[in-house]
C-alpha cells in the first residue's frame, strides 16, 4: 500500500465521525425536548406516519453513518474525496433536522419535516465538498502504478487438444459497499417514503453480485459470471476476439469507477487497480476484466482465437 494511503483514509472517515458527533451531541442537547418516539418517517405532505423509538433511533443513525463512513474509507480515491464529505454532510444534516423536526412535541404524530428540507441537507452537502476537496492538496499525488506486459504470448496448443483456465477474483471494499446499500434499503423507510428504498436495493443487489465473480477462458471465449451463480453472465464469444493481452488498468482514470462499466469502445468488469485481462473483438471494441494471471488467460485465447482461423481458413 502505498505511504500516502492511511492519510487519505482518515481525511475520508473524518466528515463522518464529525457528523456522527454532531448527531450524539444534538441528541444529548435535545432529550429533554423530544418526546420518547420520535417521528422517522414522513409522508409527501410533511406528516409523521412512522416511529422510532429514541434507542432505535440512536442504532440506525449511528450505523447508517459508521456503514457509509466505512464503504468511503475502503474505496476512496484522491480525487474522490470531496464526495465522501459531501455524503457526510447530506446525510448528518438530515439526521439534524428530522431531530429538529421532533423538538417540543409532545404526540410524535404532531411533527412535520416537509421536503424542502432536502433541499437544505444538499445546501450543506454543496459546502461540505470544497472542504473535501480543499483537504485533498494535503494528498500527495499517487505515484503511477508500473506498467504491466505489453501481452502475453500465444499458448502451444496441439491441434485436437482442448484447455480451459478459470479464476475467481472479488473486491472485498465493493462486496461491503454492496452490503451498506443494502443496509441502507432497510434503513431507508424509517425517514422516507418506500419508493426511496428501491434505489439503494437496485446499487446494493448488483454491488454485491460483483463483489466476487468467477472468470473462465475456453473454447466458448471470455466468460464473466457471479461467483456463486450461474447467471447473469457476461460472455464475449471466441469467434468475435481478435486478440488478448494482460495490461495495468486505472479504474477511475479508464472507467469512472468500479463495478460494470461501460464507456465508448469499451466495457468491463472492473473490481480493483490492478492487472487485468483485455479482450480486443474484431470490430474494435475492447472487454476488460481486473483478474489475477491474466497472461495466461490472454496466451489461451489467443492460441484457441488462432486455431479457429486457421480452421475457418482451411
Amino acid at each position: 500500500m502505498h505511504p500516502v494511503a492511511p492519510r487519505l483514509r482518515l481525511l475520508a472517515a473524518l466528515p463522518f465521525l464529525l457528523a456522527l458527533a454532531v448527531d450524539l451531541l444534538l441528541f444529548a442537547l435535545w432529550r429533554d425536548r423530544l418526546p420518547d418516539r420520535l417521528a422517522t418517517h414522513f409522508g409527501g405532505d410533511g406528516r409523521a406516519d412512522g416511529f422510532t423509538a429514541t434507542g432505535g433511533y440512536l442504532a440506525v443513525s449511528s450505523g447508517l453513518l459508521l456503514s457509509l463512513g466505512l464503504a468511503w474509507t475502503l474505496l476512496v480515491r484522491r480525487r474522490a474525496l470531496w464526495g465522501a464529505w459531501a455524503t457526510a454532510g447530506f446525510t448528518g444534516a438530515l439526521l439534524a433536522l428530522l431531530l429538529r423536526g421532533n423538538l417540543d412535541v409532545t404526540d410524535p404524530a404532531a411533527a412535520r419535516l416537509r421536503l424542502a428540507v432536502l433541499t437544505a441537507a444538499l445546501g450543506i452537502a454543496a459546502l461540505a465538498a470544497p472542504a473535501g476537496l480543499a483537504l485533498t492538496r494535503l494528498v500527495p499525488r499517487e505515484p503511477a502504478p508500473p506498467a504491466a506486459a505489453a501481452g502475453a504470448p500465444r499458448l502451444d496448443l496441439g491441434a485436437g487438444e482442448l484447455a480451459g483456465w478459470t479464476r475467481a477474483t472479488g473486491s472485498l471494499p465493493m462486496t461491503l459497499l454492496g452490503c451498506a446499500f443494502l443496509l441502507a434499503a432497510l434503513v431507508v423507510p424509517l425517514f422516507a417514503p418506500w419508493p426511496y428504498a428501491l434505489i439503494p436495493l437496485a446499487i446494493g443487489v448488483p454491488g454485491t453480485a460483483l463483489g466476487r465473480v468467477r472468470v473462465s477462458a475456453d473454447r466458448r471465449g471470455l466468460t464473466v459470471r457471479p461467483a456463486l451463480v450461474a447467471r447473469p453472465r457476461l460472455r464475449v464469444p471466441l469467434d468475435t476476439i481478435a486478440d488478448a493481452r494482460a495490461r495495468h488498468v486505472d479504474p477511475l482514470t479508464e472507467f469512472g469507477g468500479w463495478g460494470y462499466r461501460v464507456r465508448p469502445g469499451a466495457s468491463g468488469v472492473i473490481l480493483r487497480s490492478s492487472p487485468a485481462l483485455a479482450v480486443r473483438r474484431r470490430d474494435g471494441r475492447e472487454f476488460v476484466v481486473t483478474v489475477d494471471d491474466p497472461e495466461t488467460a490472454a496466451g489461451l485465447l489467443n492460441a484457441l482465437a488462432a486455431r479457429g482461423d486457421d480452421t475457418a481458413r482451411g
